[in-house]
């Protein structure tokens, strides 16, 4: 998995991933002492309210920001959002009013939704062999998994010397050394032959998404993704402390187990998906979440909820790893990064609905109801995408155009028929391909 940092251009961008992932770790515990400095008992409702704005950034921002990413350079685009990042997390130490906190929150996730779609949108280009980007995609599922451990551990030892306010240091000098590792590559910006409107452009990622039926079903594997992991992150506190009477770092360790079922998982995809077809792995993987969010009014101890944390963990990273391989088999170059914002947008929207739903179903009507809501829905979820991803997916299909010129170069190969020209290539979504094709 290793060997892909070898690509200088794909080394600088996943240490600049790797450095941003831990200052936005530094400022999330931060943020959490920020808000009890300032609301006190209120600080749970504070930080709920940020979660919210963040999501709401994420779903609302991204495709707008896609829009602009096909008019500037994407090196430009990546290192400004970092410099707008680390100005935010300037002002943060300074905020006396809750108000502030929600503004600056606001502003700080919007310049992630702009920045995240369109890096992940560079990778392909960087890394154009499969083999090769499978494993980056691996390496980006364990930095979030390590971040989730790391950055605690981080923070725990800084402030056993400095103040949390100077914590928000530390997420400046990530987002400027994420600037700097950008600047020192050169990054290709594909470019649409034709200007396209406002319009088009933020809409066209989800247009594109919507009319692949790969990319339905992974919008379904969405909701069973959320559906499990808002259970694991909003509860586990409360069965740790709560049902079982233990403490913050036995919850550290529960969470722990979840991510390190995921960074296993992420460690054997390369390879399995030499071996298995994508489909294959990630409908698994939402069956594992599934059957153990079903499974989890059985957790009646806390090494059982270890347990079933940690099989957890491996279906959520069999189920969403992979996702960036659907969206690159999907698109083409110049259309990557509005098919990521959508991506993006539609996954945190499904957080946006499953988290109010594991934290106020389970107050109101207990975890053991919310583990079995939570399972139905991604059951739904499971059997919706295994209808709509169709078993045979090839990126080859055969074809027909009727709105073309003749002396089209699109349909120099094309065959004419009764239905018009038909030819075959590797079928993507575009303006010559607005449908597809019903004969699939």
């Amino acid at each position: 998995m290793l060997q892909v940092l070898a690509n200088r251009t794909y080394r600088h961008l996943f240490l600049a991933q790797v450095i941003a992932l831990i200052g936005t770790g530094l400022a999330t515990v931060a943020l959490g002492l920020l808000a009890y400095d300032l609301a006190g008992a209120d600080a749970g409702a504070v930080l709920g309210t940020a979660l919210a704005i963040k999501m709401i950034a994420y779903v609302g921002v991204a495709p707008v920001a896609a829009a602009f990413a096909e008019r500037l350079p994407r090196r430009t685009m990546l290192v400004s959002l970092d410099l707008i990042r680390a100005a935010v997390a300037v002002f943060l130490p300074f905020v006396t009013e809750v108000w502030q906190v929600y503004l600056l929150i606001f502003v700080l996730q919007s310049a992630s939704a702009g920045f995240t779609p369109a890096f992940q949108a560079s990778i392909p280009d960087v890394l154009p062999e499969e083999k090769d980007y499978t494993r980056a995609l691996s390496l980006s599922r364990l930095a979030y998994d390590l971040e989730s451990v790391v950055s605690p551990m981080l923070a725990a030892a800084l402030l056993s010397v400095i103040s949390f306010h100077s914590l928000f240091a530390g997420t400046v000098i990530g987002f400027l050394a994420s600037a700097a590792l950008v600047v020192s590559v050169v990054l290709p910006s594909p470019k649409p032959s034709q200007p396209r409107g406002v319009y088009d452009r933020t809409t066209r990622g989800l247009r594109i998404y919507l009319a692949t039926p790969r990319l339905r079903g992974l919008l379904a594997l969405n909701v069973a993704v959320a559906a499990a992991s808002a259970m694991v992150i909003v509860n586990t506190v409360v069965l740790v402390q709560a049902q079982f009477g233990l403490s913050q770092s036995d919850t550290a360790l529960a969470l722990a187990a979840f991510g390190g079922g995921s960074m296993i998982a992420a460690l054997a995809l390369p390879r399995l998906l030499e071996n298995v077809p994508d489909r294959v792995a990630m409908l698994s993987g939402a069956a594992i979440l599934v059957a153990g969010v079903l499974a989890g009014p059985l957790a009646s101890s806390y090494y059982l909820l270890l347990s079933l944390w940690f099989v957890l963990g491996l279906g959520y990273s069999l189920a969403q790893t992979p996702s960036g391989r659907l969206i690159r088999r999907s698109a083409d170059a110049v259309d990557r990064p509005a098919l990521f914002a959508a991506q993006f947008a539609l996954s945190h929207a499904c957080w946006l609905i499953t988290y109010p739903i594991a934290g106020r179903v389970g107050a109101a009507m207990g975890l053991p109801f919310t583990f079995i809501l939570l399972g139905i829905i991604g059951a739904a979820a499971l059997l919706a995408a295994v209808w709509l991803w169709p078993k045979h997916d090839p990126d080859v299909l055969v074809h027909t155009h009727v709105d073309l010129p003749e002396d089209d170069r699109h349909i120099g190969d094309a065959v004419w028929s009764e239905a018009g020209y038909e030819h075959s290539h590797g079928y993507v979504v575009d303006d010559r391909h607005p449908k597809w094709p019903k004969t699939s």
